[in-house]
């Protein structure tokens, strides 16, 4: 299998015992990388974002069988990928002792621990005003601003209303570039 076969040819490949190690060989290499950039910039860091990519493969080996495809592949493995993250990240803040509440400091401390973080260049200051994002904004944002994914597929994705995303959305904006202004 190759890149170039449909998520409909994955699917049904991979109910077939005989297909089914080919079929999730050719699924991972598809979305692998959109899925860790996406882990990734929830959790920062790249070797947590390896972690949570492998446990999102697992859930989906696990459950792709049961697929009904009543929404697309991708926003089935987007969701899944959104969920195994926040479980995660509730788990590290749980170990760590902070505090619920602290979740951008959370974040920014460990934006600020990566080997090549450098405070002056722009993509760094982005990334703390984003960090600082209450987290379904940062969510929100990460996957409007990076993945240009449509509100619709959102939705689905966060299981919100396109509206509620919207604002989501826009109040993220206008906090980042406040940042930004100010730095």
């Amino acid at each position: 299998m190759n890149h170039t076969h449909t998520d409909q040819e994955l699917i049904a490949a991979f109910r077939h015992e005989r297909g089914r190690d080919a079929a999730f060989t050719a699924l991972v290499r598809k979305y692998q990388e959109r899925l860790y950039w996406h882990i990734r910039r929830m959790v920062v860091a790249h070797d947590d974002a390896d972690d949570v990519l492998q446990n999102v493969f697992i859930k989906v080996w696990r459950n792709m069988e049961g697929f009904r495809e009543e929404a697309n592949l991708y926003t089935w493995l987007y969701r899944i990928a959104t969920n195994e993250t926040l479980t995660w990240i509730e788990l590290q803040k749980r170990n760590s002792a902070v505090p619920i509440d602290g979740n951008e400091d959370f974040f920014e401390s460990r934006l600020t621990a990566q080997r090549d973080f450098d405070p002056k260049k722009i993509e760094w200051k982005l990334q703390q005003a984003i960090a600082r994002l209450p987290e379904k904004q940062r969510i929100v944002f990460n996957l409007r601003y990076y993945d240009e994914m449509p509100y619709d597929e959102m939705s689905q994705v966060l299981d919100t209303s396109v509206g509620s995303l919207k604002a989501s959305y826009h109040h993220a904006v206008k906090k980042v570039e406040e940042y930004l202004a100010g730095s």
